[in-house]
């Protein structure tokens, strides 16, 4: 590009399949309170998947830049920012904007907030060279965690969100995870941290993802879930993480965990129940629905990458520049990857 106030971005201009295309638009701009990130690294999400192939579920604001898992380099500072300097590392929340006097924001809980508007799909979001973010989302990224592993940052906070918070994983427990997708994995291999032997369960489809979750230190299903919950003691596993979606995955999961058990479902689908929920009631579970994330959880991701303790490199499966784009979606929505990055 020839102009300097243009930038190359990915961007999804309407709710038909298919309607996503590289696009020059003007070069973003900050507010007081914001700063100018370059963008280094920006993580393809399921999300962007479901955007590119169409049948969303939820609000959008169209046209819009795709792209919410991302970090960078800090090139300009605004007049109210405090902290930060330019040619810093830094990587960004998904929360482009909410309302900082409702009383789920002044609790910490903003991304519960119902004003919030996230980067990807109501704001602009990264995949571009140039975004503006707030000051309050930032975090620092650490010297020794590379970029295409920082893009990552984003969907371990959700899993850390689904287990460490939502779910009640205890040492010794066993956990089966519905559905290999990036969310999934990443779920199961912080269950391993927390001392839980885990079992995660996808389709014959999802053998590449499986084959990367065994070397997570997982059992694979692909048939037996109920053989597997109930091996030990024949009441059924002490926890499931739902991060399938489709209704028939909850059905699983209600069948097979205990008495007392839990379920974190922290996958989006659809499709209606046409099922009965009277199981849940009968063996007393704890039903606990997982969204997002907020500044703790990405705090303590960040140290969990830094330190090494959180291993990204396995799922990664290749990084493409934002012109190959059509590549990475294929390739990952072919299953044969679990997470594709985009450099601009």
């Amino acid at each position: 590009m020839s102009d300097s106030r243009a930038d190359l971005a990915l961007v999804n201009y309407a709710a038909d399949p298919l309607s996503v295309e590289l696009r020059e638009i003007p070069k973003a701009t900050i507010r007081p309170d914001e700063v100018l990130l370059e963008v280094a690294a920006v993580g393809v999400c399921g999300s962007d998947l479901h955007m590119w192939q169409g049948g969303i579920s939820w609000e959008m604001n169209y046209p819009v830049v795709l792209g919410h898992e991302f970090c960078g380099v800090i090139r300009e500072i605004g007049a109210d920012v405090n902290g930060w300097q330019e040619g810093d590392r830094a990587i960004s929340e998904t929360s482009a904007t909410i309302d900082p006097h409702s009383p789920l924001s002044r609790r910490g809980l903003y991304n519960l907030d119902p004003a919030r508007q996230g980067y990807g799909a109501l704001v602009d979001g990264a995949m571009r060279s140039f975004v503006a973010v707030p000051q309050r989302i930032l975090h620092r990224l650490p010297e020794g965690v590379p970029f295409e592993h920082a893009a990552l940052t984003e969907p371990c906070c959700v899993a850390y969100n689904a287990v460490v918070n939502n779910g009640q994983v205890k040492p010794g427990d066993r956990v089966l995870v519905m559905g290999p997708g990036p969310i999934g994995i990443f779920s199961a291999h912080l269950a391993r941290l927390a001392g839980a032997e885990v079992a995660i369960a996808g389709l014959p489809s999802d053998a590449s993802r499986l084959r990367i979750a065994e070397e997570y230190g997982c059992t694979t299903l692909v048939e037996g879930v109920e053989e597997w919950a109930r091996e030990r003691d024949g009441l059924g596993c002490d926890g499931v993480i739902d991060a399938a979606g489709a209704s028939a995955a909850l059905k699983v999961a209600i069948e097979v965990v205990r008495p007392a058990g839990w379920i974190s479902k922290v996958g989006w689908g659809p499709q209606p129940l046409n099922f009965s929920l009277d199981p849940l009631v009968q063996k007393n579970v704890t039903l606990q629905g997982s969204f997002s994330h907020n500044w703790p959880i990405w705090e303590a991701v960040v140290a969990m990458m830094a330190s090494g303790q959180l291993n990204v490199t396995r799922a990664l499966g290749g990084t493409w520049p934002l012109e190959q784009w059509h590549t990475a979606f294929e390739t990952m929505h072919s299953r044969k990857i679990v997470k594709a990055v985009l450099t601009p």
